[in-house]
């Protein structure tokens, strides 16, 4: 780590908001550019791009200088566009079959924390494992692999039709679970 860098961040542990919009003028474009072209969504890389600011700030007296202050500012951007990526998947499986609002609420609850994540997947993994394997592989196909209809119809061969209606069965069989599962 360069004598700038670590006089950077000690002005900006002892609150110096000079240092800090440094820091922000010195890599915004940048974080935002790279987060972009992870999520190809101008205002979700916009977002993204504040709480990665935030997090740095907020892990600043955890960074060691193993790495440089750029190193250090793009991995909380990875990790945090990785998490949306995510998010967007799970949202893809789960809530299909609800309207957008309430997706929402759900993902605000739901994302919290790292142990509510985990209990999220367990149960997602729950579920999956009760529901038919017919369901199963296609709803795999689709949200997984992220296989357009058509190409699943192919490749179960079924007419488009019959695809999309195991689909929506599958979907509406998931979301039946779910509300079993504690």
């Amino acid at each position: 780590m360069q004598s700038r860098e670590k006089k950077l961040i000690e002005r900006i542990i002892r609150k110096d908001e000079k240092a800090l919009l440094e820091v922000y003028r010195l890599y915004k474009k940048s974080i935002f550019r790279f987060v972009y072209r992870k999520l190809n969504d101008y205002q979700e890389a916009e977002e993204i791009t504040q709480d990665t600011f935030f997090d740095f700030i907020e892990h600043l007296r955890d960074f060691r200088g193993d790495s440089s202050l750029k190193t250090f500012i793009f991995s909380i951007a990875k990790h945090k566009a990785i998490d949306a990526i995510r998010k967007r998947k799970i949202k893809k499986v789960l809530f299909s079959a609800f309207p957008e609002h309430i997706v929402e609420r759900f993902v605000t609850v739901f994302f919290d924390d790292e142990i509510e994540k985990k209990e999220l997947a367990e149960k997602i993994q729950k579920v999956f494992d009760k529901l038919p394997n017919d369901y199963r592989v296609i709803l795999r196909l689709k949200y997984i692999e992220q296989v357009k209809v058509k190409k699943i119809a192919k490749k179960l061969r079924l007419s488009f039709k019959a695809a999309e209606s195991l689909l929506f069965r599958a979907r509406r069989a998931f979301v039946a679970l779910w509300e079993q599962v504690s």
